[in-house]
């Protein structure tokens, strides 16, 4: 199974897929290079994911792996075409780059001091 970031992962027209007795919507697609020969052959697995309502990933719903040879492995140059060679052999759409969500709450403004009036403090009077 492939390291789990958004540097590695496309998002994808979804795509259903019967996995485990019912039909699941993939919507991610990881790739990563299994092997490279460094002359003619490299080989890729890759997974399609499924995303729960917070737009993590859930479950690998699919998985296999591609191997490219000839001119599609002498034209590989970025990890772009890799992904776009796959998605072509898998029948995918890719429409974008997969970033999971910030886990990070957004920060909560500051609330006054329940002690403070917000005057000066000053009672306008002569001590």
């Amino acid at each position: 199974m492939p390291i789990l970031s958004g540097n590695n992962m496309k998002i994808i027209d979804p795509v259903s897929v019967w996995w485990n007795g019912s039909a699941h919507s993939a919507t991610v697609l990881a790739l990563t290079c299994s092997n490279d020969n460094l002359f003619n052959q490299a080989s890729f697995n890759y997974n399609l994911f499924t995303e729960n309502e917070g737009g993590y990933i859930q479950l690998s719903v699919a998985q296999g792996y591609l191997s490219m040879t000839g001119e599609d492995y002498e034209g590989w140059a970025t990890n772009d075409y890799a992904y776009n060679w796959a998605a072509t052999h898998l029948n995918l759409t890719i429409t974008g780059n997969y970033a999971p969500p910030d886990p990070t709450p957004p920060p909560v403004p500051p609330s006054p001091d329940p002690g403070s009036s917000g005057s000066s403090g000053s009672s306008g009077g002569t001590p």
